[in-house]
């Protein structure tokens, strides 16, 4: 880490794993092959399947472990959370460079994934069964014409939970360095790991979402974290007015 401030460096891209960009590029295939299957018709008995087991395999305890878990993807508290840890990084090192990660994937998300909803118009799995009540069969597809705007396709709770776990993942360790500690590597691959997947398998056994939509947000999740944990953030050229506020926060690949 560097510890001037005021200094210009080139911006670099930061690495990530696998390296290159031809995972990004399978990634987005991937959820393109995806939207296209749906659309045409495929996959849709899967979908019905697991939701139709997760309805018969929800006793009263397991809805209410799965239901309090599930709020690990609530998008608006990580958001927050993630939105103050960065002020207080930012205050503690006297930068405003801990604050852009929360706000450039407030915007990434926003961008993709509301945009992504409207678009493929998909209802949930419980559709049918309270408002809009939606007839059963057309519940599980894209494209649906009845009713209003299903918002199902792709999953928000997974995908939001992959970004802001991964912006966490950005920012403790540089808040426990303000306080001369360190974060155990395991452990930032938990944070970003752990949540995600119990968001993904809570989110299709409550029957808020189908299988389909939770692996699509699991594959525009990854995509954007990705792209932000490229972002070489300590050397992004600030404005004039900003350059005394540039204190580096990640550390050195």
């Amino acid at each position: 880490m560097r510890e001037t401030t005021g200094v210009r460096r080139t911006p670099r891209l930061r690495p990530v794993r696998p390296a290159g960009w031809w995972f990004d590029g399978l990634l987005l295939a991937a959820l393109v092959g995806l939207t296209v299957a749906l659309a045409s018709g495929h996959l849709l008995g899967l979908d019905r399947a697991v939701a139709d087991w997760a309805d018969a395999h929800r006793p009263a305890a397991a809805y209410w472990v799965a239901r309090l878990l599930n709020f690990l993807g609530q998008g608006t508290p990580l958001t927050l959370l993630a939105a103050g840890v960065g002020v207080v990084v930012g205050v503690r090192l006297r930068s405003v460079r801990p604050i852009l990660p929360p706000v450039v994937a407030f915007l990434l998300t926003n961008l993709t994934i509301g945009p992504l909803k409207l678009w493929t118009d998909r209802a949930a799995p419980s559709a049918s069964v309270k408002p809009p009540y939606l007839p059963e069969a057309d519940t599980v597809r894209l494209f649906h014409t009845d009713g209003v705007y299903g918002m199902s396709y792709p999953s928000g709770h997974v995908a939001n939970a992959i970004v802001w776990y991964g912006v966490l993942a950005l920012l403790l360790p540089a808040l426990l360095r303000t306080v001369r500690r360190t974060v155990p590597a395991r452990l930032v691959t938990v944070v970003r790991v752990l949540p995600p997947l119990i968001v993904l398998a809570t989110t299709t056994y409550l029957g808020w979402h189908w299988l389909t939509d939770s692996v699509a947000g699991l594959l525009l999740g990854l995509l954007l974290d990705r792209l932000l944990h490229r972002v070489p953030w300590d050397d992004l050229p600030l404005p004039g007015p900003l350059r005394h506020r540039d204190a580096p926060f990640t550390s050195v690949p």
